[in-house]
């Protein structure tokens, strides 16, 4: 049974998570196995992909507190099964943008070297 074919994201989604992170101090766009990432040096910042399922996604890091509060909170939201701080959240024409240019934000401060995180303003 050949396996289903993945979405791309739409390319004005990508526009808006690219003018987020370019706010980030040496966070780079690339291809990713599948989508699109943003990354600190080695570090994944945030990755959207469309899912085999045709719905899109974007993974992020976050702190073990907020990783298990997500868990609860149920969707949009899910837990990933790799990395203990990579949770994700549902995107689509609902999506809250400006949650989840904080939730990038975290994300950047949790990858980055510090010096680079100091240079972010946190969201109020």
């Amino acid at each position: 049974m050949p396996s289903a074919s993945r979405p791309e994201v739409p390319a004005d989604w990508v526009e808006r998570l690219a003018q987020i992170c370019a706010a980030f101090p040496e966070c780079r766009e690339e291809d990713a196995w599948v989508g699109v990432r943003w990354r600190v040096r080695s570090a994944t910042v945030a990755h959207v992909f469309g899912g085999e399922d045709q719905l899109f996604r974007i993974t992020f890091r976050a702190s073990p507190d907020e990783v298990m509060a997500f868990e609860h909170m149920g969707a949009p939201y899910f837990r990933t099964e790799w990395g203990s701080n990579v949770v994700g959240m549902l995107l689509d024409d609902d999506t809250d943008w400006d949650e989840l240019a904080e939730l990038l934000t975290d994300s950047y401060c949790i990858q980055a070297p510090s010096r680079l995180a100091e240079q972010v303003p946190q969201p109020n």
